[in-house]
This record gives structure tokens, C-alpha cells and sequence, in this order.
């Protein structure tokens, strides 16, 4: 009998969280409701980059928003995790990259930049790495989409400062695990 799919990705998130607990910090892949919400956010004329994209739980919201697979890229660390992205997003270009190279992404007319990261367990300077590349990446006006566990923004004080970003915070997913909310980030004009 075969195995379905989804227990096939769950099986390969557990696995991997067992093999390098460090590197990924969730107890489960995000939720439906929680990719949903973050999709909302983007900007379907522009291309989009999403960070930190694990087995693909997120990416599934974004495609389901209407964004065209050819106009995605995905960034993910774990070797394990890309053959999976490949395989399901065969069009979408997967980079086995850290996403501190996030501003060395070759795709023009990127609006949105969705990020699944801990930015919250990573240094300041790692944070300003990663955010300040992705809003060299995007497009004037572009937004930076972030979830987090917590009540407050997952991006330090001192790398919002620098960056001159503002925010909007959403509603509290209770359908993740545990759960979420989303931080949406951007740069006034």
C-alpha cells in the first residue's frame, strides 16, 4: 500500500527535525490557514521569493493564491527538503541556498518576499542579513511577509530601525501549531 503524500512529507519534516533539531525549530509544518494567511499578502503582479520553504506547506498557499510557478523562487537549506520542492514545484526555481544570499536571487520584479525562517532564534546581524537583502530584492513598495509565535515583531529593534521598516500585524492563527500570527514589513516610499 502506498504511503500518501502528506504522511510522506510529515514523515520527512519528522525525520529531519530529529536529525538536525537546530535547523529547523517548528514542532510541525506551518498550517493551510497559516500559508493562507500569509498568501493574502502578496502582490500577484510580481514575482515572489519565499525563505526558509521546509516541504512546501507555504508554498502550496502561494501557488494557491495565483502566483505563477515559473515567478517563484524558493530558498531552503536543507539538501532533503529541495529534492521534495523540486519534485512537487518542478517549475519553480529551488535554491539550496542560506537565506542570508536572499539578495543574490536573479529574478526581476519581486514584490513579495514570504519568509517560514526563526528570525526570532537568529542574531541581529544574521536578521539585518537576510531582511536588508530581501528589500534590496524588492521592488519599491515591496512587502516582507514573516510569521512568529510570539505577540511581538519577529525582526530586533535595532534591524528595523536601520532599515526604516513599519509593519502591520494580522490575527492569531489557532489553527497552527502551536500558533501564529503574521508581521507584514515594508519601507514607506
Amino acid at each position: 500500500m502506498a504511503v500518501p503524500k502528506r504522511n510522506k512529507h510529515l514523515g520527512l519534516f519528522t525525520a529531519q527535525l530529529l536529525r538536525r533539531p537546530w535547523r529547523i525549530v517548528a514542532l510541525a509544518p506551518s498550517s493551510r490557514a497559516l500559508g493562507d494567511q500569509m498568501a493574502a499578502e502578496i502582490d500577484l503582479e510580481g514575482a515572489v521569493v519565499e525563505l526558509g520553504a521546509g516541504t512546501g506547506k507555504i508554498t502550496e498557499s502561494i501557488l494557491a493564491a495565483g502566483v505563477d510557478e515559473s515567478r517563484l523562487v524558493l530558498l531552503e537549506m536543507n539538501e532533503r527538503f529541495c529534492d521534495l520542492l523540486r519534485e512537487r514545484f518542478p517549475r519553480a526555481k529551488v535554491l539550496n541556498w542560506n537565506a542570508q544570499r536572499v539578495g543574490e536571487v536573479d529574478l526581476a520584479d519581486v514584490r513579495t518576499v514570504i519568509s517560514g525562517l526563526p528570525l526570532l532564534s537568529m542574531p541581529a546581524s544574521v536578521q539585518s542579513n537576510i531582511v536588508g537583502g530581501a528589500f534590496q530584492l524588492l521592488q519599491p513598495g515591496g512587502k516582507y511577509v514573516q510569521f512568529t509565535y510570539g505577540p511581538k515583531p519577529p525582526v530586533a529593534p535595532p534591524v528595523r530601525d536601520a532599515l526604516g521598516l513599519v509593519w502591520d500585524k494580522r490575527k492569531t492563527i489557532w489553527m497552527n501549531l502551536p500558533p501564529a500570527r503574521t508581521f507584514v514589513f515594508s519601507q514607506p516610499s
